[in-house]
């Protein structure tokens, strides 16, 4: 049962539906990854990101919303990176000195946590407290 106190938080429809198709492109770059279907992996990188950087745009007033989908966004950019490096033979070759390229995957995927730690550390007790102060 529901608690009266407790507020629900919720999304538009609208923005779900995205979500949902951004669910699709990424699951058809990631099978095509695994299958080694090289054009239709990497084409699959453009929807995909768009979509991420359309969510998050969207979002951008919703503090929570946007953290998670700059993430997203991130993340996306490091698979791909990690996915490019692979079909190009170059995840096992040294960059910048002492990265090999699958580990140039990390800078994407470091940003995306960096996001993610801001929001949770910074951002949303910021939010709770604000919350709190107005509820009384």
């Amino acid at each position: 049962m529901q608690n009266p106190q407790e507020s629900i938080y919720s999304i538009p429809a609208r923005f779900r539906s995205m979500e949902n198709l951004h669910i699709v492109f990424w699951i058809i770059k990631d099978m095509s990854w695994c299958m080694d279907w090289k054009v239709l992996a990497i084409a699959m990188i453009v929807p995909t990101l768009l979509v991420a950087i359309f969510n998050s745009w969207r979002t951008r007033q919703i503090h929570s919303e946007l953290a998670h989908n700059l993430a997203v966004a991130f993340w996306i950019c490091a698979n791909s990176t990690w996915m490019i490096m692979e079909f190009i033979k170059q995840d096992k070759t040294i960059f910048l000195g002492w990265l090999t390229g699958k580990q140039l995957s990390m800078i994407p995927f470091i940003i995306g946590s960096l996001i993610l730690i801001r929001y949770y550390l910074i951002q949303r007790p910021t939010e709770i407290k604000l919350k709190q102060t107005t509820i009384r």
